[in-house]
């Protein structure tokens, strides 16, 4: 499996972004996809979650500010991350479970930079 990852950049405190990730290669019905990020110094932790029966789970600082969605059919998950605060600046991982109990995969990971 495969990741790429889009839609990192710099915003100011107060505004938006959109992440997109998409999975290629053996991603025949992917069980969960999700976005972790790490902070510098930080260990990396798991921001957002969805299921492939849209099931989701959100680390409780971005609850009601980040919102995953995916499309299964072209193996994409993305965040929607609003009313973003500096301390949501880290470098963000798309990250697949492609079956329970398999191993996991990573993308590269895309630097997000909220300034005050």
């Amino acid at each position: 499996v495969q990741l790429q990852a889009f839609g990192g950049g710099l915003v100011q405190a107060g505004g938006s972004l959109r992440l997109s990730c998409t999975a290629s290669g053996s991603t025949f019905n992917i069980n969960r996809m999700g976005w972790y990020r790490q902070a510098p110094g930080k260990q990396r932790d798991l921001v957002a979650s969805i299921t492939r029966d849209g099931n989701t789970d959100y680390e409780d600082s971005v609850k009601g500010r980040f919102t995953i969605s995916r499309d299964n059919a072209k193996n994409t998950a993305s965040l929607q991350m609003n009313s973003l605060r500096p301390e949501d600046t880290a470098v963000y991982y798309c990250n697949v479970v492609p079956y329970v109990g398999s191993r996991d995969y990573w993308g590269q990971g895309t630097l997000v930079t909220v300034s005050s």
